[in-house]
This record gives structure tokens, C-alpha cells and sequence, in this order.
């Protein structure tokens, strides 16, 4: 006690020179106006003296809360080796170690105007909001005639004698990349077909129009063709002939993907089109995706798009949204306080983007207007009803016929500009398909524009064409709101597009290889910002010479095989088996090339001496964290063999802030000790490693460290072999057979009882928690916070559904359960271990299908507040069964739940007693909560499944589905390629402070602060590098910390990614920076949160933000780059406002 007061003395003695040496600071500002700025070295010219002073404060302030920060760090570690390591303490019985609390405390404090924005409060309320429109709709399905899910539509001939109607035919073509074939198979059976013909048949005739959106098909066919097409493509763009719609990487899924990924693929297509063709996409178009989320109208506005149009919506939706002339909307985001995110958006109304439904409500007479249907051809009408080729004996009965479709159609919208889409999947691959479409469509408008009376004016035309007459109708400039057209908020989830058939299977089908997009997703971040920031330090150095440039090229294939992942058939898991393995390898591809890009950065940065690096290919400096020996199998974790000298690692924290994490290391041998760089030693674990239930790996040990790694940073530690047997702590096992005869292999080294009945109900706890599971299962029973009375209901178990037994079956797209799920019935009771040590305790319950960890870690910080749950899946024996975990508890959630889009927004469900239990199920790429007002409980995921909350109080979540068939939407095929596949989820249980009824029933939610970082925690994991055992002599190695000051807790870099050169394999002298603020509620408790970060109001100084590096420039662009926003400005400073993602082209060096 007298040594600890004496250091807390002698911290506030050094407190007080830090704000003595403050004033001090400041009163020199006003004698020195030499002081450089923050961040560059800007023309200073223009500033004026006053300006000049208050950026010298802001960054004298900065310094000072640095060395504030930096005695606090100090009195800290004084205080933590004035107490020496902690002694463990005894372990007692049925409970969990506890370690003494960490003697270094969190120091946050959020301000008040920062949990204003939650509250919300602000903005007008929209026309139309998608939960109430739910409640609304009876959802009764009634048949509408000729349009079948519609209502007859009657015109008065005469409604358009004062103002005619325009009508814009767009012909298109919808290329997957990849479906029933590959990618590569497509493009050389179909699309290069596609884009060749295009370019001879519009140049045929400067009337006819195209449109295309999926850049990585574009891009391939563009490195195939000559200098002489590539420029007739230029002038056909420039002439408005061709447009390029939307321009990302591919037309994306929208439930699945998350942000990062979305964001990525949008950036790598405009960047490719700004290049190659110089061009910017200014309308959206996604035919195809099953579902739209909200995060995508947001990112296109953010793109400088100023329209959009989509298709598949439920058919009641459509059909209401007709009926009052609301298909077309401003789409705003629900916590826009005013309208600077609003994008106007066109609906679709009939069943498909096919030419039968898109010229009017009848297919039948549709169809016969699709001309490459003409007789003798491969496909025909399923009405009966052939297409006859135009002549002038027909041509005017033709005409009228369709001229009826148009009006009909043009009655469910406001305007008298009409959009008549003319394509469907990979159409026009033959000359004979242009000029049948072409010339047959030039005569019926030919004959329609030259009758006066019939106030039509038909043409061919693109998606900007359509918007641009629509705008200059109501004369306003493109993207504003046009008056009179309604104000929408919300999603579009979850999609039927006839009867019962909602395309609620997708969000889970094919999870293996969701988790795998999710994995590289994490590499391909922290490989860009671990490069960038190598390159400008070796460019300081003037060492880029040796440094290896040609991994950029690395990146871009890990961009581009990201990208095509995003793609609505890929990480959708809705395509044939063979093209499921052609995604999986280019995935892998990219994994491993990633891992080799982190490996030369972190090789790089954390040399002393930078003169020694020498970039050896052949023999990489360090090791990887884990291998997988082909793209179907789970990562085999790489064992570090102990010698006499000592083993190195660095360790590579991905997220923007400093973290307190147990970094798992594999060993061969249980005599080990870990010490940081400076051979300190730090708290760590030793535990067995377990092939089995009941098979403990001979000569391969689990040791845990406890280390602080710095944020964005490399931490160097060092394993020794000791001579003591025990140097490291160990875990204790305890297994429970159950009763079942199975045979044992111990572990060496690790204390293991075998008990060979069930375990008795037990409980496992840490100062945070105490979480209480049942005996027999192993499974959780309960959660309890420390300081309260009373703990939680949180009771998980397994379920399964079944499919119908009717013709119509689940498949890869559809959910079609027969009834409510059954519990899931093992023909074995499960084996349970239960693991207990210092850093942390888990129990293993293993059954047939499902073996499931729940992990307590017992540090101070984020990880010790929530659970940590992983259920390794194998259902490759069952049947038409879907095996889904359920959580149930004493939350009174009554009907309302919470998902979130794209990992970027939540948005507030409601269980609908009206629709059928499988409309009720919606994406989770990244969480799910449920609350009342005084809990709430978050299930975080670390891969996107589909999610619902089926009665108060639950959660639950598919883990995956086996189903035998074809659910008739195209694949002929089921889904019986399944993996063995682990899902990782973090469950987190929060007090609710100031809750309040009117805030829980407005349409918008937020996690709070801890489950923002929780989840990042959970998706970008720590990577252990070990240094390779060939280097006979080991140069000297220093953690490498790049960030000089700690962000604030709510701003998430996204990306810190170099831009291409001119030779597109090399990268150029500027990175985008891309940044966003989350939006956070401040309602939930947190005490001891265990983050060192605050937050600032949105402000951030990007000037000083990296240590070492200078920023050359700083220019807020649009979000893919495209267009400069304002002028660069001299300073460095900047702003975001809640949930805003914002990117910055900077140079650094």
C-alpha cells in the first residue's frame, strides 16, 4: 500500500508539470509565430495570424494530451512493476481463476453532444416507412388478372393530349459473373460475344442504346481488344450511346455483404472506368439481387449517382407501391437529419426484369415483343402466343397493341416519362438478336412518332436518359427532389416474389464460404493499410528501390476476387457447385498472396535498421499464422518449434485502437515462457490442443499471452523454451463421457479428469461475468453481470427444420420449412469439457453435427465482457434439414427485433403474425439484438446467416442448411456441397440506463460503443507472425506503432489503400483514406470499458495522425474518388458527422 501511494504521488506531482508545462506552452504561442502547423508543409500565404494561432493551439493541445497520456502510461507500468507480476491465485471450487483487476484504468468519457445524435429528434418524418408499410399491407395475395399479383389497369385515351407520353426502351443485358457457369466460362461462351456485337451494331445506327453495369466482365473483355475498338467504345460512351450503369466491380448482394466489401467493388470499377474510359456512372441499376438494404442508395449518393433503379420487392410491396403511385421515391436514410443523403429511385413493377413483364402488365402480350422469341428460334413464349417480325402491313396494329402496354404501365407512375427495360440474362450474344430487337423496335417507334394523334414519342434510350427526361419534365436538376414524389426510409427485406416463397434461404446457404469472404475481407483491409504505410516509410527513406512495389499487384488481384465475391450469386451461395469451388480457389488465391503482402510490410516496419532489409521471395522473413491445404478446408494453425535461442513472433493488430487481447500460440512443447521485446514476462496460459472430444494432440500445446497491442501496429515478442516445467500457468480440464464408452488420450503436460457420468450445472465467471451452463449439455443456461442480484435467462439449443413435403421445397434461394423448427435430437448425449484457467475458461460440448466452444476470457477490457461462442458445424449426413442455435431468455421483447445491413446500420424488425414463419427471417452480416428497457442482448457474428426473433425474449440464427432439390428459380440444383464449417459469434449483455419507451418505437436504433468494438474484436482478429527459423543471425527487431495519437473510439478507419500508378501494377505517390463515424447509443451502461479512446465531436486532425509521416495533401473526394469535394484545403483538420463515410486522397511520406 505505501509503494502504491507513493506512485500516485508521485504521479500527480508529474500531472502538474504536464499542465504547468502547458501554460507555459501556451504563453510562448503568443512570442512564437515561427511554430510549424500540424501535418504538412501547406503555402501559409494566405492564412492569417489568427487562424495561424488557433491551429498552433489545437496542436499544442494535442501534444499535451499526448504527454498527458504518455505519464499516464508511465505511472501505469510503474504501478504494474511495482507490484510485479500478479500471483495467481488459488483456483476455488467450481468457479472460474480470477486475476486481480488491472491496475491500469479506462479513461473514458463520452461527451454529451456525441450520444445526442442517437436520440435523434431532428428531421421531418418520411411519406412512407418501411416497418409501418408492413403493418399496413394485408399481404392477402389476391389475383389481379392478366397481371397476376397486380390489378387491372384503365387508361381514358385522351389523358395524354396535353402532355404526350415519352417512353425510353433500354436495352441491356444482365451478365452474371458467375452462376450456372464460371466466370471465365461465361465470358468466353457469352459475354465477350456480347460486348464485341455491341460495339458494331451501335455504331450501325446512332439511335440505338445500351447499357451495361458488371466492370469485372468489361474489364477482361477490354484487355482482349484492340486500340481501334477501345476507341470506338470511348466515342459510343461519349456519345451518349453507351452507358455504363452503377460501374462497380459487379452487381452486388445486398443482404450478405458487407460494407467494406460493398464499398471496395464499387471503388475498383469507377477507378477502372475513370482510367480506362474516363467516365463516372451517374445512375444505379440492380435488376438482380434478391432484397435491397438501405446501405446501398447511401453509398451510390455518396458516389455522386443521382439515380437508381431496382426490381425484386416483395410483390405485395410492388403491387401496394402501384397502386399509389409511389414506385418512384426519394430514398432517404432513416437517421438523415435533413435530406443530403435522398437518392431518387425508380421501382420496377411486375415480376421480372424479362421482356414479358417489362412493357406492361399482360407477359402474354409482352412477350410477343421480345423478337429474339421469333419463330424457328431456340426459346418461344410460354403464353402461346409467338412475336411476329414488324412489317408495314402489321406495323400499325403492332404499334397500337403496344402502345396499350405503355399507357397501362405509365399509369402506376407520376410522370409521363416512361421506362421500358428491353433485355434479360447474357441477351444480345448475336448479330441476329441486335438487328431483330433493333430494327423491328425502330419501326414501331418510327410509326408511333410520326401519328401525332397518338401523343406518344417513342425512342431508344440509357437509364441517364430515362432520369434526365424525367428531371427535365418537372424541370429540376438531376438528384434534387422532384415535388410531389414521396420521401421513403427502411429496406426492402425479406423478398417473395410469388405465393409464400421468400428468399430467406440465401441469407445462410453456403456459410463456409460466407465466413471465408469475411476472412479475406479482414486480410485485404489490414494488407492495404499495412502497405501503405511500409511504402511511405520506405519512400521517406528513399528505400522503395528495394522494397517489393509488385505486391500492389497482390492487392488488386485481392481487390478484384473480393469484388467478384460480392457479386448476388456468390457470397449468395446460390450458384452451381462447380462455380461454388471456382469462387472458393480465386478466394484462397487471394488469402495467400494476402498474407505475403502483410508478411514484406511487417518485415519492413519493424526492423531497427532499414538498411538491412533485403526482400528475399524465396525465403520470406516471417511465417505465416496458419495455412489451408486447399479452399474448402479449415485453417490448420502453423506449430512454432521451441530451441535454445529464443523464437520471435510480431503480432499484427488490425483495428484503428490500442487492444488488451490473449493472442493464441501453438508449441511443441509445454516448457515455454513469453516475454515482450524488452523480456519483460507477460501473464499467458498453457493449454492442451484437442483433435477430438476425447484426443488430445501429442506434443502440441495452446500457450495464451496476455500483450497490448498498439493500434494498426506490430508487436515483437519472444518465446523461450524454459528449463522450469512450470514457467506458464496451466489449465486445469475436467471431461465429462456422459456415460459413454469412449477411449481417452491424456494430455502430457495439462492437468485432465476424466469423470465418466454427466457434469452437475456449473458456472464459469470473470470481474465482469458469470455465465451458468447446464450439466448435461453443456449449453448455456444464464448470464448474470457483476453487481447484480439476480442474472439473466439466456438459454441456448440446437434446432432443426425441415422442408415441406408439397411440390414446392426449400433450395440454395428459398426457405420453405415444414412448421416450426424441432429440437435437435443426437442419437449420443454430448461429451463436455470444461477448461478453466487464468486468461480464460471454456466449455466444449461435442454432439454429431455440432461441436460448440463458449468461451469466458478473464482479462480486463473488451474481451472480457462478452461471450465468446463458436459452433463448428458438419451436416453432411443429413437430409432436408436446416440446423439452426437458439437463444431464449427473459427479455420482453414482445415482437420487435434488431438487424443490422452491410455491418454499417441497424434496422428495427418486427415479428409479422400475418406472414409465414419463414418471411420472418432477415440477414445478419455482422449482429442482432433484442432488448427491454432495462437489457439488451447482442448476438455479434463474424459471418453473415439468416436471423429472426420468432417469439419474445429469442434469437436465433441458422447455422446452416443440407436440402436435396432445386427450388426452381434457375440453379437445378440443391445445396449438398456442404462443408464442415465454424461459425464464430461474440454474445453481449448490456444494461439499459435511459431507456425510454418513444425513442424504442422509432424506426431507427444503434449499438452502443463496447458492441461496435466488440464486433470488431470479433472480425478482425490478431495475426501472429513467426519470424522465420532460417535467419542464422537476427537483425534487431522494434514494435512498430504508427499512429502518434489515439482516434476517437467512433471513428473506424475503413481503408488506407495506395491508388494505381499509370502502369496499373505499380502504385502511385496517393492513398485514399477512408473513414467512418459510427453511430452509437449512449444508453447502455458501461462501466469499465476497458478502451482508452473518447470521443470528439466527429473532429480529428489528420495532420499528425501518423507518427513519422508527413501528409503532403489532403483532398476530400466523393466516396469512390471520382470528384473533388470543395478545394484542398491548407488545413488538416477534419469533421464527420455521425455514421458519415467519408475518403480523403492523401499523400504520405
Amino acid at each position: 500500500m505505501k509503494l502504491k501511494k507513493q506512485v500516485t504521488v508521485c504521479g500527480a506531482a508529474i500531472f502538474c508539470v504536464a499542465v504547468f508545462s502547458l501554460y507555459l506552452m501556451l504563453d510562448r504561442v503568443q512570442h512564437d509565430p515561427t511554430r510549424h502547423q500540424s501535418g504538412g508543409n501547406f503555402p501559409r500565404s494566405q492564412i492569417s495570424v489568427l487562424q495561424n494561432r488557433i491551429e498552433q493551439l489545437e496542436q499544442l493541445l494535442e501534444e499535451n494530451h499526448e504527454i498527458i497520456s504518455h505519464i499516464k502510461d508511465s505511472v501505469l507500468e510503474l504501478t504494474a512493476h511495482a507490484e510485479g507480476q500478479p500471483a495467481l491465485p488459488q483456483h476455488p471450487l467450481n468457479s472460474s481463476w480470477v486475476l486481480p483487476p488491472e491496475s491500469r484504468p479506462s479513461f473514458l468519457s463520452v461527451s454529451p453532444q456525441d450520444c445526442q445524435f442517437a436520440l435523434g429528434g431532428k428531421g421531418q418524418s418520411p411519406d412512407l416507412q418501411m416497418l409501418a408499410v408492413y403493418s399496413l399491407l394485408p399481404f392477402d395475395n389476391q389475383d389481379g388478372g392478366v397481371w397476376k399479383q397486380g390489378f387491372d389497369i384503365t387508361y381514358e385515351p385522351n389523358e395524354w393530349d396535353t402532355e404526350p407520353l415519352q417512353v425510353f426502351v433500354v436495352p441491356h443485358s444482365h451478365n452474371d459473373p458467375g452462376w450456372i457457369k464460371t466466370f471465365d466460362k461465361y465470358y468466353y461462351d457469352q459475354t465477350q460475344h456480347i460486348l464485341n456485337s455491341m460495339v458494331l451494331k451501335l455504331q450501325e445506327d446512332p439511335r440505338r442504346r445500351f447499357i451495361w453495369s458488371e466492370i469485372s466482365f468489361f474489364s477482361k473483355w477490354w484487355d482482349n481488344i484492340s486500340a481501334q475498338k477501345r476507341a470506338a467504345v470511348r466515342r459510343l460512351v461519349g456519345n451518349g450511346q453507351l452507358e455504363m450503369v452503377t460501374g462497380g466491380w459487379v452487381m452486388a448482394d445486398e443482404a450478405n455483404s458487407h460494407y467494406f466489401a460493398m464499398i471496395d467493388q464499387l471503388i475498383e470499377g469507377h477507378q477502372w472506368l475513370e482510367k480506362n474510359i474516363g467516365v463516372t456512372p451517374r445512375s444505379g441499376w440492380a435488376v438482380d439481387p434478391f432484397g435491397y438494404s438501405s446501405t446501398m442508395p447511401y453509398l451510390l449518393k455518396r458516389s455522386n449517382l443521382t439515380g437508381m433503379l431496382i426490381q425484386r420487392v416483395h410483390y405485395a410491396i410492388k403491387k401496394h407501391f402501384a397502386a399509389t403511385q409511389n414506385l418512384e421515391f426519394m430514398w432517404r436514410q432513416t437517421w438523415d437529419p435533413d435530406t443530403s443523403t435522398d437518392i431518387f429511385c425508380h421501382m420496377m413493377p411486375f415480376y421480372s426484369y424479362d421482356v414479358p413483364h417489362t412493357c406492361g402488365p399482360d407477359p402474354k402480350i409482352c412477350c410477343q415483343f421480345d423478337f429474339k422469341r421469333l419463330p424457328g428460334g431456340r426459346i418461344n413464349c410460354p403464353w402461346k402466343v409467338p412475336p411476329r417480325a414488324i412489317t408495314d402491313a402489321n406495323v400499325a396494329e403492332r404499334a397500337q397493341l403496344l402502345l396499350d402496354q405503355y399507357r397501362k404501365k405509365s399509369k402506376l407512375y407520376r410522370s409521363k416519362v416512361l421506362l421500358v427495360p428491353l433485355g434479360d440474362d447474357f441477351r444480345y450474344d448475336k448479330p441476329q438478336e441486335w438487328d431483330a430487337q433493333f430494327l423491328n423496335y425502330q419501326r414501331i417507334f418510327d410509326f408511333l412518332n410520326s401519328r401525332p394523334e397518338l401523343h406518344v414519342q417513342a425512342q431508344f434510350g440509357t437509364l441517364s436518359d430515362y432520369f434526365d427526361a424525367l428531371y427535365k419534365k418537372v424541370g429540376i436538376v438531376p438528384g434534387m427532389r422532384p415535388p410531389g414524389f414521396p420521401v421513403l426510409t427502411g429496406d426492402f427485406f425479406s423478398y417473395a416474389d410469388r405465393e409464400d416463397h421468400y428468399w430467406t434461404g440465401y441469407f445462410t446457404s453456403r456459410p463456409f464460404y460466407k465466413s471465408l469472404d469475411r476472412v479475406l475481407e479482414a486480410h485485404l483491409r489490414g494488407a492495404e493499410i499495412l502497405y501503405s504505410l511500409a511504402l511511405a516509410h520506405a519512400r521517406r527513406a528513399s528505400a522503395d528501390g528495394r522494397y517489393p512495389l509488385s505486391d500492389y499487384a497482390l492487392l488488386t488481384n485481392a481487390r478484384r476476387n473480393l469484388g467478384l465475391f460480392q457479386h448476388h450469386d456468390a457470397i449468395a451461395g446460390t450458384a452451381k457447385e462447380a462455380v461454388a469451388v471456382d469462387y472458393g480457389v480465386r478466394l484462397l488465391h487471394s488469402l495467400t498472396n494476402l498474407k505475403h503482402v502483410i508478411i514484406n510490410a511487417a518485415h519492413y516496419l519493424v526492423l531497427s535498421d532499414k538498411d538491412t532489409y533485403r526482400h528475399d521471395p524465396a525465403a520470406p522473413f516471417l511465417g505465416m499464422d496458419e495455412t489451408r491445404s486447399s479452399q474448402d478446408s479449415l485453417p490448420q494453425r502453423t506449430v512454432i518449434k521451441l530451441d535454445a535461442s529464443p523464437r520471435l513472433l510480431v503480432v499484427f493488430n488490425p483495428l484503428e485502437q490500442e487492444r488488451l487481447s490473449v493472442v493464441p500460440v501453438l508449441v511443441d512443447s509445454p516448457r515455454v515462457r513469453v516475454l515482450s521485446e524488452e523480456g519483460q514476462p507477460l501473464p499467458s496460459q498453457l493449454s492442451a490442443v484437442w483433435n477430438s472430444a476425447t484426443d488430445a494432440m501429442p506434443d502440441v500445446y495452446q500457450v495464451s499471452v496476455l500483450a497490448r497491442l498498439p493500434a494498426l501496429g506490430l508487436r515483437v515478442l519472444q518465446l523461450h523454451k524454459s528449463l522450469d516445467d512450470h514457467a506458464t500457468p496451466r489449465s486445469s480440464t475436467r471431461l465429462y463421457l456422459h456415460g459413454r464408452d469412449l477411449p481417452v488420450r491424456k494430455p502430457k503436460a495439462v492437468p485432465l479428469n476424466i469423470f465418466p457420468a454427466a457434469a452437475d450445472d456449473f458456472c464459469l465467471e470473470n470481474q465482469h461475468l458469470q455465465a451458468c451452463f447446464l450439466g448435461r449439455t453443456g449449453l448455456l443456461q444464464s448470464l448474470r453481470q457483476a453487481g447484480e442480484e439476480q442474472g439473466h435467462r439466456v438459454s441456448s439449443e440446437f434446432l432443426v427444420y425441415g422442408t415441406r413435403t408439397s411440390k414446392d421445397k426449400s433450395g440454395a434461394y428459398l426457405f420453405l420449412p415444414d412448421g416450426e423448427a424441432k429440437p435437435y435430437a443426437p442419437k449420443d448425449p454430448p461429451v463436455v469439457r470444461v477448461m478453466e484457467g487464468p486468461l480464460f475458461s471454456e466449455v466444449s460440448s461435442y454432439y454429431q453435427h455440432v461441436q460448440t466452444v463458449v468461451r469466458l476470457y478473464n482479462v480486463p477490457g473488451v474481451e472480457g465482457l462478452s461471450l465468446d461462442v463458436s459452433c463448428l458445424v458438419d451436416i453432411r449426413d443429413h437430409i432436408n434439414k436446416e440446423l439452426a442455435l437458439r437463444f431464449s431468455t427473459d427479455i420482453e421483447s414482445d415482437d420487435t427485433f434488431f438487424t443490422d445491413l452491410n455491418g454499417f446500420q441497424i434496422q428495427p424488425r418486427r415479428y409479422q403474425r400475418k406472414l409465414p414463419l419463414q418471411a420472418n427471417f432477415y440477414p445478419m452480416p455482422a449482429m442482432a439484438y433484442i432488448q427491454d428497457m432495462q437489457s439488451r442482448l447482442t448476438l455479434l457474428t463474424a459471418q453473415a446467416l439468416g436471423v429472426s426473433s420468432l417469439h419474445s425474449g429469442q434469437l436465433e440464427v441458422i447455422l446452416d442448411r443440407r436440402l436435396m432439390q432445386d427450388d426452381n428459380r434457375g440453379l437445378g440444383q440443391g445445396l449438398k456441397d456442404n462443408k464442415l464449417t465454424c461459425n464464430r459469434f461474440r454474445l453481449l449483455l448490456e444494461r439499459r440506463s435511459t431507456a425510454n419507451k418513444v425513442q424504442d418505437e422509432r424506426p431507427i436504433s444503434f449499438p452502443s460503443l463496447l458492441s461496435h468494438i466488440t464486433s470488431m474484436h470479433l472480425n478482425a482478429e490478431a495475426l501472429v507472425m513467426p519470424v522465420a527459423l532460417e535467419n542464422p543471425t537476427l537483425p534487431a527487431l522494434r514494435s512498430f506503432m504508427p499512429l502518434a495519437t489515439t482516434l476517437p473510439c467512433d471513428i473506424h478507419i475503413l481503408n488506407l489503400r495506395m491508388l494505381q500508378a499509370e502502369d496499373d501494377s505499380l502504385p502511385s505517390a496517393e492513398a485514399a483514406l477512408i473513414l467512418h463515424r459510427k453511430g452509437f447509443d449512449c444508453s447502455l451502461e458501461a462501466k469499465n470499458l476497458g478502451f482508452n479512446c473518447t470521443t470528439s465531436q466527429g473532429k480529428l486532425a489528420v495532420g499528425g495522425l501518423f507518427r513519422g509521416l508527413e501528409l503532403g495533401s489532403l483532398q476530400p473526394t466523393s466516396l469512390t474518388l471520382m470528384y473533388p469535394l470543395g478545394t484542398a484545403s491548407n488545413s488538416t483538420n477534419i469533421h464527420l458527422d455521425s455514421m458519415e463515410i467519408a475518403t480523403f486522397r492523401i499523400r504520405l511520406g
